[in-house]
Formats: C-alpha cells, sequence, structure tokens
C-alpha cells in the first residue's frame, strides 16, 4: 500500500515544474482545506505537480513530503546565498534595525541576496542582520547542539519553525542542520540510522508509537511535547515512564 505522504495521487499530477517556497512560512496539507501535516519554510525547494484555483500540489524536495500548499506562498526558483544560522531573525524595511520589521524568518531559512551593507543583507523580503546569516553551504556539527536552540519553543503538531514545532520537526531541523537527510515523520524517521540496544549516546533517537527524542547525554533526552507543550529538557527515565502510561514503550532506538 502506497504511502500518500511520499506517493503522488497520479489524479492529481499534470506535469512538474520547480518552485520555491516565497514566504516566511507555509503549510503543507493534506487536502486543499485540509489539516496541516507539515510546514515549510523559506527557500525550501519544491516541485510542483498539479494544481487547484489557489493551492499547488507538490513535492518538498527537502524529504520528499507531497501535499498542499497555497499558491501564493510559492516563488520561482533561486539560488541561495545565505541560511539563517540563528533561532530566529527579522527582516527590515530598510538596512536600519529602527526601520519597520517586514518579515519574521526562522533557523534554516534559505535567502538570495539582492544587495548588501556592511551589515545587512537585501533579500525579497527586506535587509537581514547579517549576524543572524552564514553562507548559504553552511553546514553545523552536532545535532544536539541545534535540538538545543529551539529549547522553550512550543509545541505544535506538525510545525517545522521558532514559532513552534512537534517532536519530528525537532529531529528533522537538528539533522537536515548537518547535512544529514531526514524524512518528516517520526515513524519515517525510524528508518534512519541502525538499531542499537543497551547504553544511550549523544545524538541517538528513542521512539515511541507517534514520537521521537533526541538523547542529549545517557540521562536526559531533549524533544518537543505535548506534555510540556514546548521544546525542552527531560530525564530519560521519567519520559520513558511517563510515556509508557498513554502511549506504550520505546520501540526502536537508533543510532545515526
Amino acid at each position: 500500500m502506497s504511502d500518500r505522504r511520499t506517493t503522488p495521487d497520479p489524479r492529481l499530477v499534470d506535469g512538474t515544474r520547480p518552485a520555491q517556497i516565497a514566504v516566511p512560512l507555509a503549510d503543507l496539507r493534506a487536502a486543499p482545506d485540509g489539516a496541516r501535516d507539515r510546514q515549510l519554510i523559506l527557500g525550501d525547494p519544491v516541485t510542483i505537480l498539479g494544481a487547484t484555483q489557489d493551492h499547488a500540489y507538490l513535492r518538498s524536495e527537502k524529504d520528499g513530503y507531497i501535499g498542499f500548499v497555497a499558491q501564493d506562498a510559492l516563488g520561482p526558483p533561486s539560488t541561495a546565498t545565505h541560511i539563517v544560522t540563528s533561532l530566529a531573525t527579522h527582516a527590515y524595511a530598510a538596512p536600519d534595525i529602527k526601520s519597520p520589521d517586514t518579515a519574521t524568518l526562522t533557523f534554516g531559512s534559505r535567502l538570495t541576496a539582492l544587495s548588501g551593507t556592511p551589515g545587512f543583507v537585501e533579500t525579497a523580503l527586506g535587509h537581514v542582520p547579517k549576524q543572524h546569516l552564514g553562507p548559504a553551504d553552511w553546514q553545523a556539527q552536532d545535532p544536539v547542539d541545534i535540538a538545543r536552540l529551539f529549547l522553550g519553543t512550543p509545541y505544535l503538531w506538525g510545525g517545522n519553525s521558532r514559532l513552534g514545532l512537534d517532536c519530528s520537526g525537532l529531529v528533522q531541523a537538528a539533522l537536515l542542520a548537518c547535512g544529514q537527510a531526514c524524512p518528516g515523520d517520526s515513524d519515517m524517521q525510524q528508518s534512519l540510522g541502525t538499531e542499537v540496544t543497551g547504553e544511550v549516546r549523544r545524538g541517538d533517537l528513542l521512539f515511541w508509537k507517534g514520537h521521537v527524542a533526541m538523547a542529549a547525554d545517557a540521562q536526559t533526552l531533549i524533544h518537543a511535547n505535548a506534555h510540556a507543550m514546548a521544546t525542552v529538557y527531560e530525564d530519560r527515565a521519567a519520559a520513558i515512564a511517563r510515556i509508557a502510561q498513554s502511549d506504550g514503550p520505546v520501540i526502536a532506538h537508533r543510532r545515526l
């Protein structure tokens, strides 16, 4: 049985053309008026497979996820020159922090410079402080360090940004930043790495039915969860005992 999250519905496909997300954040939905599956962020490359009047049926190229995105969230593909490396940043109407802010951008957003000043990069959405940017090929080294950036971020089902994310959104952001391919949902992420038993190491992933957490060290997990409604550190043994009461035991322990 095919998975509609990664297998296009041939009835909705009428060709392909490249595009990218042109707004700070866009919901990827199972149907044009359906619930949010995931979110895409500025600069994410996509392939448009079909269209309705107001939505494009597309594939996200960072993870293969398929769904509907509002047409006005899309723009033509461009070559990124910079990536947001801080947890979040603002774009401004002018290269001046006292000018009106025009957009809020999350970690990992990809930008194309139109021009620059000593302190800002001008983009289609406004002027972004250089302190919050790295070159387009920037990569982090440690997924746990990236996950830590999101501590305190509100929990949001299907979220993928500083404004809100869920368990799999946190893991995906952390791994993609380190150049590691990562699908969008926790059940898909269970295929990552290799299955291990015994000691838990920094960066390991623990899975429950419908949930994933990353090990910060042998005793501590970092995860976005609905119990805390935020991304938090939690004692591993305490988390396992708590989650067992609602969702059962750990079903996989993967090492990347």
